[in-house]
């Protein structure tokens, strides 16, 4: 078996009494979709804060491409090649769809500081962003604001910007938040096909995307990993029907 693209060994991290992430060890590996699955208040986003660097583990070690990140910062993982799309969308939405993707591809060139005039000039980086949004569909909307995206749009433009970093991984929080049957249908396709640029480590509610997309789902409850396995298998463990599936499975 390859050597994974991700992985956390042994995480941990509290909040005062609180232990928000107990002893987590989880693999990301090549071509492949991995859901973090659980129920509100499991520990998802402080685990996915702290593999992307914006939470410091008080245990426990981050590694990309065989490397321990776990002291970088999160442009520096970025620029490492580990992508990140938020629940809660982070995309400057009184600037173009082109403009966004520039900041994107900026940030993947390691100079995040050089003055925007230069940088909407820069061929090289226009046709960088550019790609990325034909990757998306989104390549004849480059002009316009994001503000009038739909809120799917907006979903993938997200995952554009990730894509001018050119990623080794993704890191995905949510991404069918907010949409309907129709735009969780089309997201799942779009991702389905992206596992093969880069891995997907998942975090979603979304029962149906997560059993359609997943390889391998890891049952997050109270911080610590009940069960990872695949699909069929976490439907059947009787542990995680009763913590989180619920009906569900």
């Amino acid at each position: 078996m390859s050597e994974p693209i991700l992985a956390t060994h042994a995480l941990c991290k509290s909040f005062g009494a609180l232990t928000a992430t107990d002893d987590v060890s989880i693999d990301l590996r090549a071509g492949e979709i991995h859901a973090i699955i659980g129920p509100n208040g499991a520990g998802k986003s402080t685990l996915i804060a702290q593999i992307c660097g914006a939470l410091a583990p008080d245990a426990g070690t981050v590694e990309l491409l065989g490397r321990d990140v776990t002291g970088l910062s999160t442009q520096a993982r970025a620029q490492a090649g580990l992508a990140r799309t938020f629940q809660i969308s982070a995309l400057a939405m009184e600037d173009t769809v082109l403009d966004n993707a520039l900041l994107g591809a900026l940030g993947a060139a390691g100079n995040p500081w050089r003055l925007w005039g230069r940088v909407s000039r820069d061929a090289a980086l226009r046709d960088r962003a550019m790609a990325a949004l034909d990757r998306v569909g989104l390549a004849d909307h480059a002009g316009t604001r994001t503000a009038d995206l739909s809120h799917g749009q907006r979903r993938q433009l997200e995952v554009a910007v990730a894509l001018t970093l050119a990623p080794r991984a993704f890191v995905m929080d949510e991404p069918m938040a907010g949409l309907g049957a129709e735009g969780s249908r089309v997201m799942t396709g779009f991702l389905d096909g992206l596992r093969q640029e880069a891995p997907i480590l998942l975090v979603e509610h979304d029962m149906d995307a997560v059993f359609a997309l997943a390889d391998r789902i890891s049952v997050l409850v109270y911080g610590q990993v009940i069960a990872t396995g695949t699909v069929d298998e976490i439907r059947a463990d009787p542990a995680v029907r009763a913590a989180y599936l619920g009906e569900e499975a």
